[in-house]
């Protein structure tokens, strides 16, 4: 398939050679600018082969599926830049530290390890989650954790420092939900509307006021209590070590607990046999 082009002949788009690497100890560095994605991904995965602990991906601009299918503790990916869709699906193990932005889709149905974005990031991130951590600095689009879901010791958590659009936690059925409306560049109020809709398990936290009619009659909001919020303040530790965020500007503002009011928010509107 040929890149795309203006009317005026000129070519857009990434080109299709290998990026160049440079392995120096166990830290690899790869120039990924003008790169097409399947060329930076695969020189990611020889990268670690050759025996890389830590995998710098510099002039990032756009390629998708970065550390997808990654599995292994220890390994780390550096993007400097902004990453495409997708970054970290799959992901069961490595770190992935983003030092700028990153779009949708970040940590699609991820089953461990850690993603950390000092910048924005899209839609959908956390879709399916099953395990592992992301830790978002600025504000996030619509349907962030939908579908998230946990199993016996296996959590997974999401915390956003800045804003969200709606149907933040949509159909989550476990797992932690943290949005913090801190230092946002969103217009409005901390999230918006349908919170939580179809949730069925699992946590959300709230930093500031959620206003009822954000959120249906399938959950409930209510101010989170000392021993919730005792419970929450070690992700928040841990949160903000990774961003330089002041945890006790973050603590400074209650914080509201969203959760479902069933287990089975659709049960009525069934029939039983």
């Amino acid at each position: 398939m040929n890149a795309p082009t203006f009317f005026d002949g000129r070519v857009v788009g990434h080109t299709r050679t290998p990026p160049p690497v440079v392995l120096a100890g166990d830290v690899a560095t790869i120039d990924c600018r003008g790169t097409y994605y399947t060329y930076v991904n695969d020189a990611v995965r020889q990268a670690f082969a050759d025996g890389a602990h830590t995998v710098r991906l510099d002039n990032i601009n756009g390629q998708r599926y970065i550390g997808t299918g990654l599995s292994g503790e220890g390994r780390r990916i550096e993007v400097h830049g902004t990453p495409g869709q997708a970054l970290g699906m799959f992901m069961d193990g490595p770190t992935i530290e983003v030092f700028g932005n990153a779009q949708d889709g970040v940590g699609n149905t991820m089953n461990g390890g850690r993603i950390v974005v000092h910048g924005s990031a899209g839609d959908v991130l956390g879709y399916g989650m099953r395990c592992g951590r992301i830790y978002i600095g600025g504000d996030v689009g619509y349907r962030v954790g939908i579908h998230m879901k946990a199993y016996k010791d296996l959590r997974p958590v999401l915390v956003c420092g800045g804003k969200a659009r709606d149907f933040f936690g949509e159909y989550m059925a476990g797992g932690l939900l943290v949005l913090l409306g801190m230092h946002s560049r969103l217009p409005g109020p901390v999230v918006g509307g349908h919170l939580a809709t179809g949730m069925h398990g699992g946590e959300i936290y709230v930093r500031g006021e959620v206003e009822p009619w954000r959120h249906g009659k399938d959950v409930t909001a209510f101010p989170a209590t000392d021993a919730e919020m005792e419970g929450l303040s070690g992700v928040l530790a841990d949160y903000c070590a990774a961003l330089a965020k002041d945890l006790d500007e973050v603590l400074a503002v209650p914080f509201v607990r969203v959760r479902p009011a069933s287990l089975r928010p659709y049960s009525e509107l069934y029939t039983s046999l």
